[in-house]
């Protein structure tokens, strides 16, 4: 009778927490599924497109041009939409439908970056990417479609109208409880609290001073003290130890280095942090958000005056960056 294999870090996580994948590379989940769910950004779809092969041509080529056609050939059904837009709207679908075989739960796709201030056109970017998903491809079930928003205060109005029309989101960019609470009073059915700022991704050397740890955990406790259904989903992890100390918490989605490390290190041998984030027993005094989030003046003075303004300054730094990718993928269809 053979010995038992090996648990690894990852087992561990999966045992305590919904697993899910950050990429839009089908290799990720082809060798370490299963996955709840598949998460990405306008970022992650970016340097997956340009990806070159061991070739030396571009990966997906193929793809890039059918997503244009594609766009080319419905710009007529979608009014005030850009060919270039609505392909790289295309793109990413079509990326996503290539990781749903490998998932239980949702495909995650972000809203256009620069409708982080404008809820009719987040709200209308949000019905436009369930669409291509059904025109893509009809089989696929759209309610394991859920839309990821900047976590202002537009754009969780847009999702409050989502989610009453049956369409599943995630208020992405969160720094504090301020905008926590608001995304719970309107039904989100995620939130991703950022444990490091966006730019420790792309400015080599930054570290975050101001780690998200204590606010992720506190969101979780806040949202099981109120009975809330909307579930934490940390994401951007640096480290295999910054991913272990979240054991426990709802979900956690992981970039493809850090979850091959996972697999790979024995949890024999982990001296590491396992949870400590999560643990109960910690007394958390929330303050009363009832006031603000009805209130959009006073909403956003709170969002304001969070951590001195540190939770404010981060999601503008975010919804930059997040533009400029948004741009470059536009420019694809434009080569």
């Amino acid at each position: 009778m053979g010995s038992n294999p090996e648990k690894s870090l990852l087992d561990v996580l999966r045992s305590q927490t919904a697993v899910d994948c950050d990429t839009f590379d089908v290799e990720v989940p082809k060798q370490l599924s299963p996955f709840v769910d598949c998460t990405s950004n306008q970022a992650i779809a970016y340097h997956e497109l340009i990806r070159l092969g061991e070739d030396g041509k571009p990966v997906h080529a193929q793809l890039i041009q059918d997503a244009i056609d594609y766009a080319s050939s419905k710009s007529s059904a979608f009014a005030n939409v850009s060919v270039a837009e609505l392909a790289a709207e295309a793109m990413m679908v079509k990326l996503a439908l290539r990781i749903v075989p490998y998932l239980t739960g949702y495909s995650h796709i972000q809203t256009n970056p620069k409708y982080s201030y404008d809820k009719q056109k987040t709200v209308d970017n949000g019905k436009r990417i369930v669409a291509i998903f059904k025109d893509l491809a009809p089989e696929y079930d759209s309610r394991r479609v859920c839309i990821k928003i900047p976590s202002t205060w537009e754009g969780m109005q847009a999702c409050r109208e989502l989610e009453s029309q049956g369409i599943a989101t995630l208020a992405t960019t969160m720094f504090c409880l301020e905008q926590a609470s608001l995304a719970a009073h309107v039904g989100c059915t995620y939130i991703a609290p950022y444990i490091n700022e966006l730019r420790v991704h792309f400015d080599e050397g930054y570290v975050d001073q101001h780690k998200a740890f204590d606010f992720c955990g506190a969101a979780q406790r806040y949202y099981e003290k109120i009975g809330s259904k909307t579930q934490v989903l940390p994401a951007s992890l640096t480290s295999i130890q910054e991913v272990m100390k979240l054991a426990g918490v709802h979900h956690i989605t992981v970039a493809p280095h850090l979850l091959t490390e996972l697999a790979k290190t024995p949890a024999d041998s982990w001296e590491g942090d396992v949870g400590s984030v999560l643990k109960a027993g910690k007394q958390d005094a929330f303050g009363d958000y009832g006031g603000i989030v009805d209130d959009e003046s006073a909403w956003r003075l709170a969002f304001t005056r969070s951590q001195d303004g540190k939770s404010e300054g981060k999601i503008i730094q975010a919804i930059n960056i997040f533009c400029d990718k948004q741009d470059a993928l536009e420019a694809l269809v434009e080569r």
